[in-house]
């Protein structure tokens, strides 16, 4: 039953096999140049980035499923990490009229809650700019990623935040434990975000309403979906997924700095997105994918490192490899396109693309 269920995934969505195919390629290949790679410690760590940044890669990809994007992740996570120490320790985030805001400390769940609370708010503030004004997404994000960059700094008062010795217990429970003295948790709350995200995408309603504004957003409003109300969810699934691992992340890190803390982090997790089968003309998306496009991305970061290469050239590196993945999955595409005779290379596919995971 599951030998047969993959392979009805793999002749439905044959970009699965090769984004699957090149992470295994590149893990034996630096296995192979350099043994210490696979090492089970460096394993543990690698798994424990691949947590962090697959959250934020299946949160992009239901924006770029509906055909949008979101630029604003890294300042939101920056946001997010220093406002989360913060209310946790009781430093006031904000005065107004004199009087302190949160100048004692919250519950754990309070602070959680306050911080996924305005995170709704930013997705729902993004996803109403790209409705009901009709702004472009580019465009919105992009001036989010300066606004919210500001907040933090301004929040933070451009100092590092942190907890220094606290919350230990809290840190090991999301972030640091590990499950069979081996895989972190960071890890696991992905795989259950990941399945409760793709149940959501192929199992609901509203996953196939996703899917359907991606791929004919016009043709999906004349058959009745309300799209705008579609686009601002995804947006705000978006935002939350995005508020949340930037709790992890300042939980693993022990601190953030404002001016600092989650640069690039939007463009690894929209090149995890779009690695993993996400195309941003929208209408096509698969969270197992996803998944393994976040995984390809750190294991391509981890891999330049073990391999010797210089600090200053790392991102040209990885920027190359993820290109020749990107056009690698294009070519393929269009190969297999036009073998199963459904149009010219190229051309989009004739109906959204979801598959089961």
């Amino acid at each position: 039953m599951m030998i047969e269920r993959i392979r009805r995934q793999a002749r439905e969505n044959p970009k699965l096999l090769v984004i699957f195919g090149l992470l295994v390629l590149l893990f034996a290949a630096t296995s192979i140049a350099q043994p210490s790679f696979r090492d089970p410690s460096n394993l543990t760590n690698t798994m424990r980035w691949i947590g962090l940044y697959g959250i934020i890669s299946i949160g992009v990809a239901f924006v770029i499923i509906t055909g949008g994007i979101d630029l604003s992740i890294g300042s939101l996570i920056a946001l997010s990490g220093v406002m989360l120490p913060m209310l946790l320790k009781g430093d006031a985030i904000a005065e107004i009229g004199g009087v302190e805001i949160f100048s004692g400390p919250l519950p754990v769940w309070g602070a959680f809650a306050f911080v996924l609370l305005v995170s709704l708010l930013i997705g729902l503030f993004h996803g109403l700019m790209v409705t009901k004004l009709g702004l472009q997404p580019f465009l919105v994000t992009l001036c989010g990623l300066f606004i919210y960059r500001g907040l933090a700094r301004g929040v933070g008062n451009d100092q590092t935040q942190g907890f220094g010795g606290e919350f230990g217990g809290l840190k090991d429970a999301l972030v640091k434990e590990k499950l069979f003295d081996f895989i972190p948790m960071s890890f696991v709350v992905l795989i259950i975000l990941g399945i409760v995200a793709a149940i959501v995408l192929n199992k609901t309603v509203f996953g196939r309403y996703l899917l359907a504004v991606g791929h004919n957003e016009e043709a999906a409003r004349f058959s009745g979906i309300k799209t705008d109300r579609v686009k601002i969810a995804a947006y705000m699934i978006c935002s939350l997924l995005g508020g949340f691992a930037g709790m992890l992340f300042v939980l693993d890190t022990n601190g953030a700095t404002p001016s600092s803390f989650g640069n690039f982090y939007e463009l690894y997790a929209i090149a995890g997105a779009v690695l993993g089968g996400c195309s941003l003309r929208g209408g096509e998306g698969a969270i197992f994918g996803v998944i393994c496009g976040a995984a390809l991305v750190q294991v391509a970061e981890k891999a330049v490192f073990f391999i010797g290469v210089e600090e200053k050239s790392k991102f040209t590196v990885i920027g190359v490899f993820i290109l020749v993945g990107v056009i690698a999955d294009e070519l393929f595409r269009r190969w297999n396109a036009k073998r199963k005779g459904k149009g010219p290379p190229g051309g989009d596919p004739a109906v959204p693309v979801a598959i089961e995971t």
